[in-house]
This record gives C-alpha cells, structure tokens and sequence, in this order.
C-alpha cells in the first residue's frame, strides 16, 4: 500500500479508483465497516481501493486550541488501512485552500481531477466542503451530473449506541480501555519515540520506556497494565504510568510504560503500548518505599490481568 497527498493527481495505476471517504481517527469498527464496503466493491468491480484521511482533523484546523483529541497517528492509521486490504491512503491536508473549496469544488477538484474516483463509499452523516455545504444528497447529485457513484453506509450499533469516536474517547477519559477496545476492535494505543530522560525509574528499580503524548487524546491519568509492540515486532508485557508523577519534582506529562523481564536500550525506537486495563488513579505516597511497594503491587496486577 502506498500513502498519497490528496494535493497532486494520484499515480495513473490508481486512477479510476473507488474512495472509503471519511476522516476515520481512531479506525473504529463504524468505519471499518465503510472501508470494507469500498474495498469489497473494489475488488468486485476490478477498480483499486482507496482510503481517504484529512490532516490536520478539521477540528484541529477551526479550532487550534482545542485539547488533544487524536486516536491515531497518520502512522497508525496507514498500517490499519493496509491491514484492512486498502491500495493507497490518500490524506487530504485540511488547509486554507481546502476549507476555503465548497462541495462542488472539492468532487470536480480533488475526488475527479486528482484522484479520477468511479465511486464513493462514505458514511450517512458525512459532510464537506465550504461550511458543511454538502452532505451525501448533494455528493450522490454531484455522482450523478459527473458520472460516479456513490454508496452509503448506516451506523454500526454496538450495546444499543452508535459506534462513535466521541464514545470512544468517553470511554478512555473515564478509565475504561477495555470499553473503547471493543469499540475499536484492538486496543487503543500511543505510538512514539522513546525519550531520553532524569531515569528517575531506573533508581527505583523500574526503568521506563517514556513517551511524549503529543496530540494524542489524554485517557484517564494512572496506572494501566499495557503491551507494547516494538519495531521489530516483538511484544513485551508491562505497567505504565500515564500523567504528571505526582512524587516527582517538576511534574511532567509523560507515558512511561515499564515492561516485566526487559532491559535492552530502546532510546530513540519507535515502539507503540496499549492501553490493556485500568488499575488505579495516580497518587503521592509518604517516601519512596511506599512508592515502590505500591508499584510492585501494580506490576503483580498487571501481570495477572495480561496472563489471562
């Protein structure tokens, strides 16, 4: 699978391609459903499959200060589109000049000119284009008048709700990764290079694997028993940290994932931990002692609960 800007025409072997469009963070099993439905019809009809992705989320664009909201990377979302059985992703870069196209623009600019689509699968309640001005009426009218078809997808409906990233991210905020895993069909999980720093755990018995949550949605602060997935493939059970260390002086917002029976060097690896359960809020404990007593409980839990 290749990954293409959505600035420029696509490669002529992609062209007349059937486009999954949507923003799709998170991959969850709603729009799974709208890529696996393009795919399908793809592969039937003999046509490449393509999975749209905008970046910056246009939330991010309109409102710049809002607080981290991703739940993924455009890493991470490559690698779930290329497992998905998708030929390309194509990023559209919500920019001045993208948010500035209205509905009719955005079809004959960038889905038939750049990209040459035969058709569109995409979600009821999709909206684009200046202001929201075209939705999936105004996109099958376009289908219409320039010769594309377009096919809709309803809602998936999981415990009586609509698959959603908000419940997701509702989910996750509330201390419930077990919930938003099964939203997601796989854990949720931050990806990152490892950071160097004070090695505050390593004096303590625990050293870290620490990484910087950047734009990543912040769940609930404490201690998870997580996996993490290094670049080469293996997976390591362990305990993290997510928060600001409340016994440590100055208090800096990391993920520092600890993992049982490891100690190679990973500064500076790409490595990505899911968030698996749960295990309690973070906390100051009277000394040091305490601390690790408590951390040593932390990691008996964790590793019980990943056995199983």
């Amino acid at each position: 699978m290749v990954r293409l800007g959505g600035e420029a025409p696509v490669p002529s072997e992609l062209r007349g391609g059937i486009v999954a469009l949507g923003n799709f963070d998170g991959f969850h099993l709603g729009h799974q459903v709208v890529a696996g439905a393009a795919i399908a019809r793809a592969r039937a009809e003999g046509r490449p499959a393509l999975i749209a992705t905008f970046d910056p989320h246009p939330v991010r664009y309109f409102k710049p200060d809002a607080a981290p909201f991703r739940l993924t990377t455009l890493d991470q979302r490559e690698r779930l589109f290329a497992e998905a059985g998708a030929d390309a992703m194509l990023v559209f870069a919500f920019d001045a000049r993208l948010a500035g196209l209205d509905a009719r623009a955005f079809v004959t600019e960038r889905l038939l000119g750049h990209v040459g689509a035969a058709g569109v699968v995409t979600g009821e309640d999709f909206t684009f284009g200046r202001g929201k001005s075209g939705n999936v009426a105004v996109l099958r009218a376009l289908g219409a008048e320039f010769g594309f078809f377009v096919d809709t997808v309803g809602p998936v409906v999981d415990d009586g709700a609509v698959v959603s990233s908000s419940r997701i991210r509702e989910a996750l905020q509330a201390g419930r990764p077990r919930g938003a895993a099964a939203l997601l069909t796989r854990p949720f999980a931050v990806q990152g290079a490892v950071q160097g720093g004070a090695k505050l755990g390593r004096t303590i018995g625990y050293p870290t694997a620490n990484i910087d949550m950047g734009k990543y949605l912040r769940p609930a602060y404490g201690i998870y028993a997580v996996r993490g997935r290094l670049a080469d493939g293996r997976t390591l059970m362990g305990a993290a940290n997510l928060g600001i260390r409340p016994m440590f002086e100055p208090p800096v917002e990391l993920l520092e994932a600890y993992f049982f029976d490891f100690a190679e060097d990973l500064y500076g690896q790409m490595i990505e931990v899911e968030l698996i359960e749960y295990l309690r809020p973070e906390a100051r404990f009277d000394g040091l002692e305490a601390l690790q007593a408590q951390m040593a409980a932390d990691c008996a839990r964790a590793r019980e609960i990943l056995s199983t």
